[in-house]
């Protein structure tokens, strides 16, 4: 699992985000980059051979260890974005990148904090994440049973989706992550909230129906959804924002 999660991100990251960034953002190349749950370092490893200085934060130590054993050269570390300490290990960046990490965040108050300190002046944020009640929104496509296939799965009762997960034998595990994906859930109106209260400002925001991930998992082609109030909270599957550090607020 870990290898297909590597390449999953070497690849969009080599075929969608760098082609992103040339485009939206000038002298991309010479930029500092972090990014916030790394994982196992697939993205870090495209940009670092562009010859660009990255660095990788990643929450599960097992994910790192298995990052640095691929890639030894990669600067990769256990670490949690809402920890005041990483302030005094970490310098400032020119784009802190978080794909599908902000809606795990518990503190997003400290993260957002965090984040502001270490972006640099006119730093960017690249954060993307599926909508509260999106369909799939729980990742019940983790589960190993037909529960993968059922949008909305985690909007239902606790108790109903505990049931449903014993009597297909699921790991408990994967079904309370359901349970408190939904509960922790991020909805695009409160995300949009906490960007302006710490001075970002939207550089470019788009909504998708399918995601540009899912070209490389499933082989279809992203198509965007409408920005209306209210519907594009169930009906977005993903949402994409370019931020940036807005100093004269």
């Amino acid at each position: 699992m870990a290898e297909k999660h590597y390449y999953e991100q070497f690849k969009h990251t080599q075929e969608y985000l760098v082609p992103y960034f040339q485009k939206h953002i000038p002298d991309f190349k010479t930029f500092r980059i972090l990014e916030v749950g790394c994982a196992e370092g697939g993205s870090l490893k495209v940009f670092h051979d562009l010859g660009m200085c990255v660095t990788g934060a990643e929450l599960e130590p097992g994910r790192v260890a298995i990052g640095k054993n691929k890639n030894p050269e990669l600067d990769i570390r256990v670490m949690d974005i809402t920890d005041p300490k990483i302030l005094d290990q970490l310098g400032t960046y020119d784009l802190i990148i978080l794909r599908d990490v902000i809606e795990h965040v518990f503190d997003r108050e400290a993260a957002f904090s965090n984040l502001q300190y270490l972006s640099s002046d006119h730093a960017y944020l690249y954060i993307t994440f599926p909508p509260k009640y999106s369909a799939f929104a729980g990742h019940q496509q983790n589960c190993r049973s037909f529960l993968r296939r059922i949008p909305f799965l985690h909007i239902l009762p606790s108790s109903m989706i505990r049931k449903m997960g014993k009597r297909q034998k699921e790991d408990p595990r994967v079904i309370e992550a359901i349970i408190g994906n939904y509960k922790n859930g991020l909805t695009i109106k409160r995300f949009e909230r906490y960007y302006t209260k710490f001075h970002f400002k939207a550089v470019i925001k788009e909504l998708f129906l399918i995601r540009p991930i899912y070209r490389i998992r499933f082989g279809l082609r992203p198509l965007r959804f409408p920005n209306i109030p209210f519907i594009r909270e169930v009906c977005a599957m993903g949402c994409e924002y370019l931020l940036q550090k807005n100093d004269h607020a």
